[in-house]
Protein backbone atom coordinates (compact mmCIF):
# COMPACT_ATOMS: atom_id res chain seq x y z
CA UNK A 1 0.00 0.00 0.00
CA UNK A 2 2.84 2.37 0.90
CA UNK A 3 4.61 1.58 -2.39
CA UNK A 4 1.47 2.47 -4.35
CA UNK A 5 1.36 5.90 -2.68
CA UNK A 6 5.00 6.58 -3.54
CA UNK A 7 4.41 5.55 -7.16
CA UNK A 8 1.44 7.95 -7.34
CA UNK A 9 3.68 10.84 -6.20
CA UNK A 10 6.58 10.10 -8.61
CA UNK A 11 5.18 12.10 -11.56
CA UNK A 12 4.71 15.16 -9.34
CA UNK A 13 8.21 14.81 -7.89
CA UNK A 14 9.69 14.44 -11.38
CA UNK A 15 7.78 17.54 -12.53
CA UNK A 16 9.01 19.60 -9.56
CA UNK A 17 12.63 18.54 -10.25
CA UNK A 18 12.22 19.48 -13.93
CA UNK A 19 10.76 22.90 -13.06
CA UNK A 20 13.65 23.43 -10.64
CA UNK A 21 16.23 22.84 -13.39
CA UNK A 22 14.40 25.17 -15.80
CA UNK A 23 14.08 27.88 -13.15
CA UNK A 24 17.78 27.62 -12.31
CA UNK A 25 18.65 28.13 -15.99
CA UNK A 26 16.38 31.17 -16.21
CA UNK A 27 17.72 32.74 -13.04
CA UNK A 28 21.37 32.39 -14.06
CA UNK A 29 21.63 32.28 -17.86
CA UNK A 30 24.66 30.91 -19.67
CA UNK A 31 27.83 32.95 -19.79
CA UNK A 32 27.81 35.06 -22.95
CA UNK A 33 31.57 34.93 -23.38
CA UNK A 34 32.70 32.20 -25.70
CA UNK A 35 35.98 30.28 -25.65
CA UNK A 36 36.53 30.70 -29.37
CA UNK A 37 39.47 29.02 -31.05
CA UNK A 38 40.38 32.49 -32.35
CA UNK A 39 40.92 33.94 -28.86
CA UNK A 40 44.66 34.48 -28.56
CA UNK A 41 45.02 34.45 -32.35
CA UNK A 42 45.56 37.38 -34.72
CA UNK A 43 42.55 38.79 -36.54
CA UNK A 44 42.09 37.40 -40.02
CA UNK A 45 43.19 39.80 -42.76
CA UNK A 46 40.33 41.90 -44.12
CA UNK A 47 39.54 45.29 -45.57
CA UNK A 48 35.95 46.53 -45.59
CA UNK A 49 34.64 49.59 -47.40
CA UNK A 50 32.94 52.32 -45.40
CA UNK A 51 29.34 51.59 -44.53
CA UNK A 52 28.52 55.29 -44.16
CA UNK A 53 29.79 58.39 -45.92
CA UNK A 54 32.04 60.48 -43.73
CA UNK A 55 33.11 57.53 -41.60
CA UNK A 56 36.12 55.37 -42.52
CA UNK A 57 35.78 51.70 -43.34
CA UNK A 58 37.56 49.02 -41.34
CA UNK A 59 40.62 46.89 -42.04
CA UNK A 60 42.80 44.59 -39.97
CA UNK A 61 45.61 47.16 -40.13
CA UNK A 62 43.36 49.71 -38.36
CA UNK A 63 43.18 47.40 -35.36
CA UNK A 64 46.97 47.15 -34.99
CA UNK A 65 47.48 50.72 -33.85
CA UNK A 66 48.68 49.96 -30.32
CA UNK A 67 45.27 50.53 -28.69
CA UNK A 68 42.64 47.95 -27.75
CA UNK A 69 39.34 47.99 -29.63
CA UNK A 70 35.90 46.52 -29.26
CA UNK A 71 34.83 45.18 -32.67
CA UNK A 72 31.03 45.00 -32.78
CA UNK A 73 29.24 42.99 -35.46
CA UNK A 74 25.68 44.23 -35.89
CA UNK A 75 22.83 44.86 -38.34
CA UNK A 76 20.01 47.39 -38.48
CA UNK A 77 17.41 44.61 -38.65
CA UNK A 78 18.70 43.01 -35.43
CA UNK A 79 16.50 43.66 -32.37
CA UNK A 80 19.19 42.69 -29.79
CA UNK A 81 21.57 45.09 -31.57
CA UNK A 82 19.22 47.94 -30.69
CA UNK A 83 19.07 46.68 -27.09
CA UNK A 84 22.87 46.80 -26.73
CA UNK A 85 23.25 50.27 -28.30
CA UNK A 86 23.20 52.14 -24.94
CA UNK A 87 25.96 49.88 -23.60
CA UNK A 88 28.13 50.48 -26.67
CA UNK A 89 27.62 54.21 -26.18
CA UNK A 90 28.69 53.89 -22.52
CA UNK A 91 31.81 51.97 -23.55
CA UNK A 92 32.69 54.65 -26.11
CA UNK A 93 32.16 57.37 -23.47
CA UNK A 94 34.46 55.42 -21.13
CA UNK A 95 37.22 55.71 -23.74
CA UNK A 96 36.90 52.34 -25.48
CA UNK A 97 37.57 52.50 -29.22
CA UNK A 98 34.39 50.91 -30.57
CA UNK A 99 34.48 49.95 -34.25
CA UNK A 100 31.69 48.26 -36.16
CA UNK A 101 30.99 45.79 -38.91
CA UNK A 102 27.54 46.11 -40.45
CA UNK A 103 26.56 42.76 -41.94
CA UNK A 104 24.12 42.22 -44.79
CA UNK A 105 22.72 45.72 -44.41
CA UNK A 106 21.78 48.55 -46.75
CA UNK A 107 23.57 51.85 -46.09
CA UNK A 108 20.28 53.74 -45.66
CA UNK A 109 19.04 51.20 -43.11
CA UNK A 110 22.33 51.39 -41.21
CA UNK A 111 22.13 55.20 -41.21
CA UNK A 112 18.57 55.06 -39.83
CA UNK A 113 19.69 52.63 -37.12
CA UNK A 114 22.59 54.88 -36.09
CA UNK A 115 20.30 57.93 -36.09
CA UNK A 116 17.75 56.17 -33.89
CA UNK A 117 20.03 54.32 -31.44
CA UNK A 118 23.26 56.31 -31.50
CA UNK A 119 26.61 55.97 -33.22
CA UNK A 120 29.49 54.90 -30.95
CA UNK A 121 31.63 53.71 -33.89
CA UNK A 122 34.94 55.35 -34.81
CA UNK A 123 35.08 53.20 -37.94
CA UNK A 124 32.31 51.28 -39.65
CA UNK A 125 32.85 48.68 -42.35
CA UNK A 126 30.23 47.13 -44.61
CA UNK A 127 30.35 43.31 -44.71
CA UNK A 128 27.66 42.80 -47.34
CA UNK A 129 28.30 39.08 -47.81
CA UNK A 130 29.24 38.24 -44.19
CA UNK A 131 32.71 37.11 -45.26
CA UNK A 132 34.52 38.87 -42.41
CA UNK A 133 31.83 37.84 -39.94
CA UNK A 134 32.36 34.19 -40.87
CA UNK A 135 36.16 34.53 -40.89
CA UNK A 136 35.92 35.75 -37.28
CA UNK A 137 33.89 32.68 -36.34
CA UNK A 138 30.80 34.75 -35.67
CA UNK A 139 27.52 32.95 -36.13
CA UNK A 140 25.11 35.82 -35.64
CA UNK A 141 24.47 39.37 -34.57
CA UNK A 142 25.22 41.04 -32.32
CA UNK A 143 28.61 39.70 -31.45
CA UNK A 144 31.66 41.55 -30.18
CA UNK A 145 35.38 40.94 -29.99
CA UNK A 146 37.94 42.65 -27.79
CA UNK A 147 41.12 43.04 -29.79
CA UNK A 148 44.42 44.24 -28.33
CA UNK A 149 46.64 46.87 -29.97
CA UNK A 150 48.55 44.22 -31.91
CA UNK A 151 45.41 42.82 -33.54
CA UNK A 152 45.13 39.77 -31.28
CA UNK A 153 41.62 38.66 -30.27
CA UNK A 154 41.39 38.67 -26.47
CA UNK A 155 37.69 37.90 -25.97
CA UNK A 156 34.60 37.00 -27.96
CA UNK A 157 31.18 37.99 -26.63
CA UNK A 158 28.14 36.34 -28.19
CA UNK A 159 24.84 38.19 -28.06
CA UNK A 160 24.00 41.67 -26.90
CA UNK A 161 26.15 43.35 -24.28
CA UNK A 162 24.04 43.87 -21.18
CA UNK A 163 24.48 46.61 -18.57
CA UNK A 164 25.71 44.20 -15.91
CA UNK A 165 28.48 43.00 -18.26
CA UNK A 166 30.06 46.45 -18.73
CA UNK A 167 32.52 46.23 -15.79
CA UNK A 168 33.92 42.90 -17.03
CA UNK A 169 34.23 44.19 -20.59
CA UNK A 170 35.97 47.37 -19.42
CA UNK A 171 38.33 45.24 -17.35
CA UNK A 172 39.18 43.05 -20.35
CA UNK A 173 39.80 46.15 -22.49
CA UNK A 174 42.16 47.50 -19.80
CA UNK A 175 44.01 44.18 -19.69
CA UNK A 176 44.38 44.28 -23.49
CA UNK A 177 46.45 47.48 -23.35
Amino acid sequence: MKTVRIILWLPLIAFVVFVGFVAAGLIKPDDMTHPSKLVGQPLPEFSLPASQQGKPGLATADLRDGKPHLVNIFASWCVPCAAEAPQLDQLAQAGVDVVGIAVRDRPDDTADFLQRYGDPYKRLGADDRSQVQLALGSSGVPESFIVDGKGIIRQQHIGDIRPEELPAILSTVQEAK
